[in-house]
């Protein structure tokens, strides 16, 4: 399922709270979710989350602010260099 929702925020920052939910300001865009991955632009760099049952639970799309629940398996920022070749992997996976 490839989305796309632009968000308007400065600040970044990252919680997350064992494993089950994570809040994260700074928050440009949602790129590309589904149950298993979200690719966000942050103020900070583009940030990969990994995990199972991932799901929003909150978007504020004034403050640029996502809260997402799931089991949270990994987030990463990717290098500038390696964002294009990520973004189309996960887009292959979704084609698959």
């Amino acid at each position: 399922m490839e989305q796309s929702i632009e968000l308007n925020t400065n600040n970044h920052e990252v919680n997350i709270l064992e494993r089950k939910e994570i809040f994260l300001t700074g928050v440009k865009k949602i790129c590309s979710f589904d149950h298993e991955e979200f690719l966000l632009e942050t103020t900070m760099g583009m940030l990969l989350l990994k995990g199972a049952n991932l799901e929003i639970l909150k978007l504020d799309t004034q403050e640029g602010k996502v809260r997402i629940k799931g089991k949270i398996n990994s987030f990463s920022y990717l290098e500038n260099g390696k964002n294009k070749a990520k973004e189309e992997s996960f887009v292959a996976k979704l084609f698959k």
